[in-house]
């Protein structure tokens, strides 16, 4: 059977049982779908194909929404948790959903992370800031060691799923001493034990740029290659950096935790500005 002909076919099945089809397949899927026929484009508007692409325990999140999520279908209310993220727990933690798997993004907010001298005004400053989604963000003052942490449940995340966390973080247009190399780690807490199980990696909030020297004829001074993880600027405008990733199996790991720590050079750093940690399905867009 050609691929028209195949097309054809299904074209003549009640669309009841295309969106069954349609509902065993993606949410990219169901896009590519909706361009084969009427038929087809009908077939996956239905509400019980979204209900598949949603998280089977989306009521019980959306009814932790700080405001009212409003919504007339299962598709509208799919694409309004994959444009906007919605804010929960008295806009402690902040939830999307990845817009081409389904799966669940969360981000904790920068109060729910354990920040050294976070709570001491001589160091940090908490603030709002018009372009986070969060009421508050932390601002790093000064300090000589950094280190700030965040955990989260593995059964709230997808299942089967490789996550990586990201700390989502701005400079201030003043800033010192976070262009040395932090040490970053993601990893399960064991049972009994107080610390992640888990290996360190390089990171760099920002890249260090060499002042000028004097220069002879042509010749230059080559620019420092920094051997770590480099920041990334997001689409929302802020920056961030990779931590580390782990696969969440069926949830049941218990705690995942996160950590970035320069602890070792003693530089005294200032304006770095943290809106939190997400975590996200790894390389999924």
């Amino acid at each position: 059977m050609n691929r028209v002909s195949g097309v054809s076919g299904f074209s003549l099945l009640p669309e009841g049982c295309i969106s069954e089809i349609i509902a065993l397949t993606s949410p990219r899927d169901a896009g590519r779908a909706s361009a084969i026929s009427s038929a087809f484009k009908s077939a996956a508007e239905f509400d019980s194909v979204w209900e598949k692409f949603l998280p089977s325990d989306y009521p019980e999140i959306i009814s932790r929404s700080v405001s009212p999520v409003v919504y007339s279908t299962k598709k509208e209310l799919y694409f309004l948790l994959c444009d906007t993220p919605i804010l929960l727990d008295g806009s402690n933690l902040s939830f999307m959903l990845n817009k081409w798997s389904g799966k669940k993004c969360y981000m904790l907010q920068a109060r729910e992370l354990s920040i050294v001298w976070g709570d001491t005004p001589d160091y940090w400053e908490w603030t709002s800031l018009p372009e986070s989604r969060f009421p508050e963000v932390a601002e790093l003052l000064r300090v000589c060691w950094l280190a700030i942490g965040g955990k989260m449940q593995t059964q709230m995340l997808s299942p089967k799923t490789t996550y990586a966390a990201y700390l989502v973080f701005k400079l201030a247009e003043w800033n010192h001493g976070l262009d040395v190399p932090s040490k970053a780690s993601v990893g399960f807490v064991a049972e009994g034990q107080e610390g992640a199980e888990d290996s360190n990696h390089t990171v760099y909030l920002k890249l260090a740029t060499d002042r000028p020297q004097p220069l002879r004829g042509l010749r230059r001074r080559a620019a420092r290659q920094p051997n770590g993880r480099l920041p990334q600027k997001r689409v929302d405008g802020w920056m961030e950096i990779e931590l580390g990733e782990f696969f969440n199996d069926l949830g049941d790991e218990g705690e995942v935790e996160m950590q970035l720590n320069e602890t070792q050079q003693g530089h005294w750093k200032t304006g770095l500005i943290v809106e939190g940690i997400e975590l996200r399905p790894k390389e999924e867009k």
